[in-house]
């Protein structure tokens, strides 16, 4: 009796001395993270500048320098900072040419193909540091040919001109950009039988609709010279080693390998500028292209060819291994080191990278300084929080696929979570894209955040709008560095910005003095996405149970395969499978969130002498790596790198996201083909989805079949 008298009162006062001398809980050190107590606009402005001084493309010394900066900031707070060096097929232009001969008596044109520096640019000094205008990884070569007008490059472009009567075969495609990749138009173009392909920048959509609009820097548009690079590389990470690591003296395949591939392009291209591209589309004759082909008030009557006007393309690239390096600074956990939430950007740019990528990085650091200044004042994180900054994103997401391939293992065990910024600020408005067990998180961190453009509402409230909840995107394009944890190794991920498309993308007026005065003056919007990214990362880093919902996942699903089946309703293919695999996921995830409802009610005065954090852990674990199960260890059909069976790039754009990727191929080609076989097909990757499904549900559960 005395001994069960005094164990209770030893309970009760070792309770009380810990509430006494307890540490504040970890959501007084999220609220204090995006206070303005913490946040610091100068700062921000202060890394963009340092960052954009010089143009950085991957595998120069400028961007060298950059990760040196990134790296001495990381130091500072306090981070395990380190620097993980790869060795990569870069591309580098050599030497090109364009001229175009027209009808007599106008005379042959021959294009300077360069960007004009304008009165009073503060960057005139190092203009000559931004690469020749070209695509990375382009095929060398020279070719002369008749134009034709392919309008986006799209495979809905070419049926138009096939049932117009226009054959492409033995041209020179010239197309714009604003729909689909650009490695895609020039894979387009060469399925379609052209020898080249030319790609400008229209000014309907990048230079503020023609007529009396101005340009940059009087305005934020497009100037008339400017030409948006960039890479024409369909796969992920150093085209040498497909699946593995570009470590110093790996094996690589050879470059004859890698054309064999089919992941670069096998024609020579180029991208030009709106004057370029209208000059050109002036020396088209033939059919008058449709009302939704032509350009803005102002342009030329646009016409589909081939000819009369002839250009000759010439093109020579230069291939090196080059060294990058990703910058990767860590923040130790307290009670679970051995669980990662990874956020990431790149610092590599085409030219000076205001926007892309380094708005991002400039938002990183915020993130790294004010969790240094969380340190100081006592907390810790409960898991390991990983700050990344890649390499050679601009080539083919190269630095963080080199850095997946290379921990694959560790990564599939241990990662909770993967957070992408990328382009952070090119305007307004707040964006995010994730896997769908993130949406109620991105939630209810963007209800804490004021909108950086109306102190009277909530990020959340402007990101609502006039509808019941946020349009969430999904993670099934390559457009940034969380293509590799999502769609090779089946990580929960998500990607946040303020703006969109901009104008300026990816031209060498992507610069400082555009971010000043278009994208965001005050750099308010650059503290708000940094605001939002470090919340969602804290939660997840510090909180008991990870705050995943799989409803969601099975409600997405439910609607895509509902889609799909209305598709082909009439192909005698079934879902009933799939359908009883999505009913069976929606229930583990209501299994699972009982669960963690019934230990946190259970938790009490005794609980500090039970086994609460083991089934903590255990349910956390179910919940990390039910999204693993989404993925095959066969990958997708002739594109076995992609794992996950929910979420992969579309076949035709590698910036479209598709839901049951392997289901869409299979169908697009059963459309063409329309025999039993291609069907069959289609059923088969049904069936594959519907398996995946399960196997996710079983995670979720926990329990063996």
């Amino acid at each position: 009796m005395f001994k069960a008298i005094a164990a209770t009162f030893l309970a009760i006062a070792t309770s009380f001395s810990i509430l006494l001398f307890s540490p504040p809980p970890k959501s007084y050190y999220h609220s204090l993270f995006i206070s303005d107590s913490l946040s610091d606009n100068v700062s921000i402005s202060h890394h963009l500048y340092t960052l954009t001084r010089r143009p950085h493309v991957a595998g120069s010394q400028a961007n060298a320098e950059a990760a040196a900066y990134v790296l001495s900031t990381l130091s500072s707070c306090n981070m395990q900072a380190h620097i993980v060096s790869y060795e990569v097929l870069l591309t580098y232009p050599a030497s090109r040419s364009l001229t175009l001969t027209r009808p007599p008596p106008e005379p042959p044109i021959t294009f300077d193909l360069k960007q004009e520096i304008y009165d009073g640019d503060p960057y005139a000094d190092v203009a000559n540091e931004v690469l020749p205008t070209s695509h990375a990884y382009a095929k060398s070569g020279s070719v002369t040919g008749a134009v034709v007008y392919v309008n986006y490059g799209r495979l809905e472009d070419y049926d138009t001109l096939k049932e117009m009567g226009v054959n492409v075969t033995g041209t020179i495609v010239l197309a714009r950009y604003g729909q689909i990749y650009r490695g895609d138009i020039v894979m387009n173009a060469f399925d379609a039988g052209a020898i080249g392909a030319l790609v400008y920048t229209d000014r309907k959509d990048y230079g503020g609709g023609g007529g009396d609009a101005k340009w940059f820097p009087d305005d934020k548009w497009m100037p008339p010279t400017g030409v948006q690079v960039g890479t024409v590389y369909n796969g992920s990470g150093d085209p040498t080693t497909p699946g593995w690591a570009s470590t110093q003296g790996c094996e690589r395949l050879s470059v004859e390998e890698v054309e064999r591939s089919g992941d670069v392009p096998l024609i020579p291209s180029l991208p030009i500028s709106g004057a370029d591209g209208e000059t050109i589309l002036r020396s088209i004759g033939g059919q008058i292209a449709k009302d939704d082909w032509q350009g803005s008030n102002g342009a030329p009557t646009y016409k589909l060819g081939p000819g009369p006007g002839v250009v000759n393309l010439n093109y020579n690239g230069k291939q090196v291994i080059a060294t990058i390096q990703n910058v990767i600074g860590v923040i130790e956990g307290v009670e679970e080191p051995d669980r990662f939430v990874i956020l990431g950007n790149h610092r590599d740019a085409w030219t000076f990278g205001a926007v892309d990528p380094n708005s991002g990085t400039a938002a990183l650091l915020e993130v790294a300084q004010r969790l240094w200044k969380l340190q100081r004042i006592g907390w810790k994180p409960r898991r390991t929080i990983i700050l990344c900054n890649w390499d050679a994103e601009e080539y083919g997401l190269t630095g963080s696929t080199e850095w997946v391939e290379e921990n694959r293992e560790l990564l599939a065990s241990r990662a909770v979570a993967y957070l992408n910024v990328d382009c952070a600020v090119s305007g307004a408005g707040f964006h995010a894209a994730a896997t769908p067990q993130l949406d109620e998180l991105l939630k209810q961190a963007a209800q804490q955040i004021q909108d950086p453009d109306n102190s009277s509402q909530t990020i959340y409230e402007q990101w609502v709008g006039s509808t019941h909840s946020p349009v969430i995107g999904r993670l099934g394009g390559a457009g940034s560095d969380y293509a590799a944890f999502v769609q090779h190794i089946g990580v929960p991920a998500a990607d946040m910005l303020f703006g969109g498309g901009y104008p300026v993308y990816h031209s060498m007026y992507d610069d400082f003095v555009w971010m000043e005065n278009f994208g965001d003056p005050m750099f308010h919007r650059h503290v708000a996405v940094a605001s939002v990214w470090g919340l969602v990362a804290l939660r997840l880093a510090d909180e008991e149970f990870l705050p995943f919902d799989y409803h969601s996942y099975a409600f997405e699903l439910q609607k895509s395969a509902e889609e799909l089946e209305d598709e082909i309703s009439d192909k005698g293919v079934t879902f009933s499978h799939l359908f009883k695999s999505i009913e069976e996921l929606s229930e583990a995830a209501r299994k699972i969130n009982n669960q963690k409802k019934e230990i946190k009610e259970a938790k009490g005065w005794t609980s500090m002498w039970r086994n609460d954090h083991v089934k903590v852990r255990e349910l956390n674990d179910r919940l990390m790596m039910a999204e693993r199960a989404f993925t095959d260890r066969d990958g997708l059909l002739r594109r076995p790198w992609y794992k996950h069976l929910i979420y992969a790039p579309s076949r035709h754009n590698d910036y479209g996201s598709t839901s049951f990727p392997g289901i869409n191929d299979a169908i697009e080609k059963a459309k063409n083909l329309n025999t039993v076989e291609s069907w069959d097909l289609v059923q088969h990757e049904v069936w594959r989805v519907s398996r995946a499904v399960g196997h996710a549900s079983l995670v979720l559960k926990g329990e063996l079949t």
